[in-house]
């Protein structure tokens, strides 16, 4: 597994050498998870050796990036549609599984479900096709991805900051905060499938 690491190791550095730009590129393409990108900005930060990088500004290039990579995935599902994942998802870890539910939860709940699915896992990706595909309002497709994005942002690059050298140890430091964090995620998302259910019923009382 030497290779992976090497791998990673390579794109960090590139992200690195191209500062907030690698940060937006690195969470648009996502070929490394968005947490490991998020925190090494974080590390970027801290590090002594002044890589021009603040705080703010790894916030708002790695809400950026992440908007970015969900404008991607809405064009295609607007301009290519399902087939496109049907045939090539597998390389974004998209399966067919994933873009079935995304679709029902879009389809039954509204574009709403954009911003509270962003805090599910694979969801947070795969909510974008359907609504690419619904044609769904751009705008305010990007603001709900950009408000479910800010905190996801601050979460990983304030953790990597504050690990400095230790930051590579993310995974084990994010873990108090992030299960919460999905816990509240997942109970926004109740409530919200439970408001759109009721009002549902009441149209058609």
């Amino acid at each position: 597994m030497d290779w992976i690491h090497n791998f990673i190791d390579s794109m960090l550095q590139w992200i690195q050498g191209l500062g907030y730009f690698g940060i937006v590129i690195g969470l648009a393409i996502e070929v490394i998870p968005s947490e490991i990108v998020l925190a090494y900005g974080g590390y970027l930060v801290s590090d002594a050796g002044g890589h021009q990088i603040t705080f703010l500004g790894a916030v708002i290039f790695g809400v950026i990036g992440a908007i970015v990579q969900q404008w991607i995935l809405y064009a295609i599902g607007r301009y290519a549609g399902r087939p496109f994942f049907e045939k090539y998802g597998k390389y974004i870890k998209i399966k067919p599984k994933h873009l079935d539910t995304a679709e029902g939860w879009f389809n039954k709940y509204g574009s709403g479900i954009v911003f509270t699915a962003r805090f599910v896992p694979i969801m947070r990706q795969a909510i974008s096709i359907p609504a690419g595909m619904a044609r769904m309002n751009f705008w305010l497709f990007t603001l709900l991805t950009a408000l479910a994005s800010i905190p996801w942002s601050l979460l990983f690059v304030y953790l990597g900051w504050k690990l400095g050298d230790q930051w590579e140890n993310i995974d084990e430091k994010a873990a108090p905060y992030v299960q919460p964090a999905l816990l509240i995620a997942l109970a926004v998302l109740v409530i919200y499938v439970m408001v759109k259910v009721l009002k549902g019923r009441g149209k058609s009382v």
